[in-house]
């Protein structure tokens, strides 16, 4: 498989991700021990459709009740939990999810396991519970309730649970298109990026990605652009400790600055708007959003957003949905790639040079179909 080591990781990433962060101060951690790329188990298990609804593929006499658990970024985040919603709402207007289909929102990690019980006893069909950290609790939750069926975004069971679908996604690759388009635009040479709390893949192979396009575009164009804020052999760098707070992200985003970066990728939710508000203060430097499009998102900062690089948590989150109420839900490991669409690049700002977009275009057809790999950029 060339996305990272998304599978074997996990059993790492428990003890790397175990305290979801906060304070003001910005932190660089160590990356645990080199894992081994596996493949995805070949089992997995389907389930029955929720009673009333037809089993036949592609048909449904009921829509099921959908209902999401929030990380602490909050349902209206711009980014990550907004954007797993929409599936929902998706799924609503297709006709595949019921109007009375939910959320609830988590303050603080101890507010998971609650939340997921508050959903069981409203009788939700599908659970969505949103983000890694909340792993451990749709774990033990989907283990005390054998006939609920969950979905984890950016997560995987381990192990599997039968009744627990994880959905994963190759963000390396969306990442490298945004690495080579930030290189392409920089007149400083120098490009940054930075996450909220280390967890791979969920972040990192974002900043894996960005840095990977970036040493592609210089192999391409004979150039040196630099990247502050990780090394992806060491799995070293700038991190603010949690998703939340604003203000850690315009202190970063102006440490780079005062380095020469003239554009930011944030890999941390709302955190990332803070090096937008900074950005527009400036007038002289890019942001690069995440999971969504900002230009949508977040369009107060359209002026500063250089392109979003897109996880398409909301067509997981309505295809799941879909496939419950067809009685074809499956549970384990699903990949989302950006040979279909799983992920990719949202709109790209007006002004940019006709020809980088239509290298990034050319470079999309390269990754769709295997011929570029940004791996192949690593030098460890």
């Amino acid at each position: 498989m060339r996305h990272l080591a998304i599978f074997a990781i996990l059993g790492l990433v428990l003890a790397a991700c175990g305290d979801d962060g906060g304070g003001d101060a910005t932190t660089t951690t160590e990356a645990p021990a080199e894992a081994t790329t596996t493949e995805a188990p070949a089992e997995t298990t389907t389930t029955e459709a929720p009673a009333g609804s037809t089993t036949t593929m592609g048909e449904t006499a009921e829509a099921i009740k959908a209902c999401q658990v929030t990380d602490t970024g909050g349902i209206d985040d711009q980014s990550f939990n907004q954007t797993a919603f929409k599936g929902i709402e998706d799924a609503i207007a297709a006709g595949f999810a019921s109007d009375d289909s939910t959320f609830l929102e988590s303050q603080a990690d101890t507010d998971y396991v609650p939340n997921i019980q508050s959903l069981i006893d409203a009788e939700c069909d599908l659970i969505v519970t949103v983000g890694f950290l909340l792993t451990d609790a749709t774990g033990q939750m989907a283990d005390e309730n054998p006939d609920q069926l969950f979905q984890i975004i950016d997560s995987v069971m381990d192990p599997d649970r039968p009744n627990v679908q994880g959905a994963i996604f190759g963000t390396t690759d969306a990442a490298f298109l945004a690495g080579y388009l930030a290189a392409g635009v920089s007149e400083t040479g120098v490009v940054a990026t930075y996450g909220g709390i280390q967890i791979p893949c969920g972040v990192t192979c974002f900043m894996d990605g960005f840095v990977y396009g970036v040493r592609y575009y210089n192999e391409v164009n004979g150039t040196e652009v630099q990247v502050l804020g990780w090394n992806p052999e060491e799995q070293t760098g700038t991190f603010t400790g949690d998703f939340e707070n604003l203000d850690n992200g315009r202190n970063v985003t102006q440490a780079f600055v005062d380095e020469g970066a003239d554009v930011v990728l944030p890999v941390a939710g709302p955190v990332g708007l803070g090096s937008a508000a900074l950005a527009q203060e400036l007038g002289d430097v890019w942001v690069i959003g995440v999971d969504a499009d900002w230009f949508i998102t977040a369009p107060d900062y359209s002026d500063v957003i250089l392109t979003s690089v897109l996880k398409g948590l909301d067509v997981a989150v309505s295809t799941a949905i879909q496939n419950v109420a067809e009685g074809s839900f499956e549970a384990g490991p699903r990949l989302y790639t950006i040979a279909e669409d799983g992920v990719g690049l949202g709109q790209i700002a007006d002004g940019v040079d006709a020809e980088l977009v239509g290298a990034i275009d050319e470079i999309r057809a390269g990754l769709q179909d295997g011929s570029i790999v940004p791996a192949d950029q690593a030098t460890g």
